[in-house]
């Protein structure tokens, strides 16, 4: 029977060691370029090894009041806080617990700036804007596509507004090189070069694939150089998710049935709607421990899921030898955008989380049950 690790399924298995070294590289950007990286929850949010990454990174970005809670609660740096749109309800907490607050319209930002700084002083204001340049290679992950919601527009800006900010922050990028960031910014300062006097900090934003291997990490390093160079004065900041969460570990699951209809199926314990939802929405086929594409191998199967959406699969594979019930079959790079996606559809068991420590011991950190699945509904 395939047993890849000793632990009850399904699981994601954060290794230390990786993690480590996604976070040794993005602080090596910020020791050499001067920039400063904050983690984007919105992408990684296991906060039992948040004591790990505030070694290394400035802080959090979070997107709305519950990240940035868990931001200053679990890290207790800085915290960024950014909604396309935030609510009365919410705005005196965030501005309590942030540093800094990111507006996304001028709107928002004549909302609220005057009871965000009269329940905070200290804290900085920022606003999103939209540099208009579509590079993203999705549609769905394009934040700067036809009629975005996300970010002000150069016709939209309130040149009035420049005495609220102490920042611009643009986000553009998914899943790119240095490249595509290059593009960006040449459009951002093309547009808004002449808002610059009197701004303390520029926030590139995410999507900047640090940490996979064919990254140009010099090339950003120079690019981050040269900009605050040209706009002395001015800090730098980063805010990746995925970059930290990348490649740094496993989903783990077990195959409960087998069944044929024109070909071999393998029922498992884990969805990938429920689980891994961006393999049915980016689309992405994620890659399989030991396995290869459809016919590649002697043995295919279809890898399903255990919900009634006839939609829930993983995709076909191939392997040496026949499957089992019981087998494992590991997911890699499950890290990011999974778990803090993750939904009880049907009602099936969220994933465990775990972390392999460097000495090569699985700590189970947390398990989820019925009474995850209960509180979620009334």
């Amino acid at each position: 029977m395939r047993k890849f690790y000793e632990i009850a399924t399904p699981a994601y298995i954060c290794e230390e060691q990786r993690l480590e070294s996604n976070l040794k590289t993005l602080d090596r950007v910020q020791r050499e370029s001067g920039a400063k990286i904050l983690l984007a929850l919105k992408g990684y949010a296991m906060w039992s090894t948040f004591e790990t990454v505030g070694q290394y990174l400035h802080g959090c970005t979070a997107s709305g009041l519950h990240e940035a809670i868990l931001a200053r609660e679990e890290m207790g740096k800085e915290v960024h806080t950014y909604s396309p749109a935030f609510k009365e309800c919410d705005i005196e907490e965030i501005a309590r617990i942030s540093d800094h607050i990111v507006f996304n319209s001028p709107q928002q930002l004549e909302r609220y700036f005057s009871k965000a700084k009269a329940v905070n002083p200290a804290v900085s204001v920022s606003m999103r804007i939209n540099p208009e340049y579509a590079s993203s290679p999705v549609d769905l992950y394009n934040p700067c596509g036809l009629y975005s919601r996300l970010g002000t527009t150069a016709q939209q800006f309130n040149p009035s507004q420049l005495s609220k900010l102490d920042g611009l922050n643009f986000h553009a990028l998914c899943e790119q090189n240095v490249d595509a960031l290059e593009g960006v910014l040449d459009a951002f300062e093309s547009k808004f070069g002449h808002c610059f006097s009197g701004l303390k900090y520029v926030n590139f934003g995410g999507g900047h694939h640090i940490t996979r291997s064919d990254y140009d990490v010099e090339r950003l390093i120079e690019v981050i150089l040269d900009f605050r160079e040209r706009h002395e004065g001015i800090d730098v900041y980063l805010e990746p998710g995925e970059a930290v969460g990348w490649q740094t570990g496993p989903l783990v699951s077990t195959v409960l049935d087998i069944v044929h209809n024109g070909m071999d199926i393998a029922i498992l314990d884990v969805s990938a709607e429920a689980h891994m939802p961006d393999t049915l929405a980016m689309p992405y086929r994620a890659e399989v421990r030991d396995a290869a594409e459809a016919g590649k191998k002697p043995y295919t199967y279809r890898l399903g899921g255990n919900t009634c959406l006839a939609g829930d699969i993983m995709g076909d594979y191939s392997f040496d030898a026949p499957l089992k019930i019981g087998d494992q079959i590991v997911f890699e790079d499950q890290m990011h955008y999974t778990f803090v996606k993750n939904t009880t559809f049907n009602g099936v068991q969220l994933p465990a989380l775990a972390i392999k420590r460097k000495s090569g011991i699985i700590d189970v950190v947390r398990r989820f049950g019925y009474a995850d699945y209960q509180r979620r509904l009334s």
